[in-house]
């Protein structure tokens, strides 16, 4: 009899995140009758910003946001995965991303982590609602600012979502951020972002200031107040019968020059392994069984799971369950924005994210809230020689 093998991993506290990580776990442990997976859970703030490596030292295995790339690399807290699967099932991986999820676990040479699941800031509707008020969904910036008029728009407002969401207006307006060592943006550019940023701000509830993505669709099926969300993290639970109250269907974003849409900021989370795990054998077998093609359409979206392989964005069956979540965002995601991952870009995105908050709730000098932005840029930036 094999002696029993004990896993523990962390998550983050939503149906999303938590649901089809015990699901697998379940089923793993069926099939491997002597592996125990243990899962708990942290909250969508802490999920972004508490340290990996600490997290690192208390559990086996790590579902975690791109950004730690960077930070995986200097600090060796998590284990290159590609040093233990295989070239086949990478290369799967790899063409099956959907948009740059795979690539944005890939840095220095390494890959950190496989992309379970795949999102980025998408538009969301309430179908019920734009029908009894006989109204259309926006199209462009200026049909945006009108249905924010009424008072039927919201948008996630925490600090970072709020920066995640100015990255989209910079890349759209034509400039990604953060391709530069001294400045966020260019002036011209960034100046632009924020006046639009904080027209529409201007014309928000207080209290979206205060919600991130699953907050802002919990108020939007809740009640009966908010008909559209522009940009936040998708969430295709909530398209899903029988989730909440009212079901929410989910499209690509406006476009601000009629031709192309938002290019939003990635997101997604990936599943990593500690380095200090004692039976890194079983938590790779593990890992290779979530992220391959038959769990991802199968029982880890069935978990309410958001799949990070393309097989299962196309799945007709995964599409006919969510109101076709899937086949209506995906071009938003093929597009995203890649985000900085450098060793120190989680301490820009901690603090940057507060300046332009700031802003939009108060109003404010423009250069100077991308003078406050370059200084933390730059000492993040320092952070990699640290």
């Amino acid at each position: 009899m094999k002696k029993t093998i004990n896993l523990k991993g962390i998550t983050w506290n939503h149906t999303r995140g938590f649901v089809p990580m015990v699901a697998t776990a379940q089923r793993f442990s069926e099939i491997n009758p002597h592996v125990q997976i243990t899962w708990e859970k942290r909250s969508l703030q802490q999920f972004a910003d508490f340290s990996i490596q600490e997290l690192a030292e208390r559990f086996d295995l790590l579902v975690i946001d791109h950004p730690w790339a960077g930070f995986a690399s200097k600090t060796n807290s998590i284990v290159p995965l590609n040093q233990y699967l295989s070239a086949d099932y990478l290369k799967d991986q790899e063409e099956n991303s959907v948009g740059a999820s795979y690539q944005s676990y890939h840095f220095d040479h390494q890959q950190w982590a496989l992309p379970i699941d795949a999102a980025t800031p998408v538009a969301s509707s309430r179908p019920d609602l734009f029908e009894e008020k006989g109204l259309a969904l926006p199209k462009s910036f200026e049909d945006l600012l009108a249905l924010s008029d009424q008072g039927l728009v919201a948008f996630a407002g925490i600090p970072i979502d709020v920066l995640m969401n100015f990255y989209t207006l910079c890349c759209s307006l034509g400039e990604d951020p953060c391709q530069d060592n001294e400045v966020v943006i260019s002036s011209q550019i960034g100046v632009r972002a924020l006046q639009m940023y904080r027209q529409l701000a201007s014309k928000m509830d207080e209290a979206n200031f205060h919600r991130n993505p699953i907050q802002i669709y919990e108020a939007m099926t809740l009640s009966d107040e908010i008909a559209y969300c522009p940009f936040a993290y998708g969430y295709s639970n909530y398209s899903r019968n029988g989730y909440a109250r009212k079901a929410l269907h989910f499209h690509d974003m406006i476009s601000l020059d009629g031709k192309t849409n938002l290019k939003s900021t990635l997101g997604g989370t990936g599943l990593a392994i500690s380095s200090k795990c004692t039976a890194l054998d079983t938590a790779v077998q593990y890992a290779e069984y979530v992220g391959a093609a038959s769990c991802q359409k199968g029982l880890f979206f069935e978990s309410g799971g958001q799949p990070g392989h393309l097989v299962a964005w196309k799945d007709e069956e995964v599409n006919r369950q969510s109101q076709n979540y899937f086949a209506n965002t995906l071009p938003a995601l093929e597009r995203a924005f890649l985000r900085p991952r450098y060793h120190g870009s989680m301490f820009f995105q901690d603090h940057a994210g507060d300046v332009v908050r700031d802003y939009l709730m108060k109003g404010g000098s423009e250069k100077e809230v991308l003078e406050d932005l370059n200084k933390l840029y730059k000492q993040s930036k320092s952070l990699i020689l640290a």
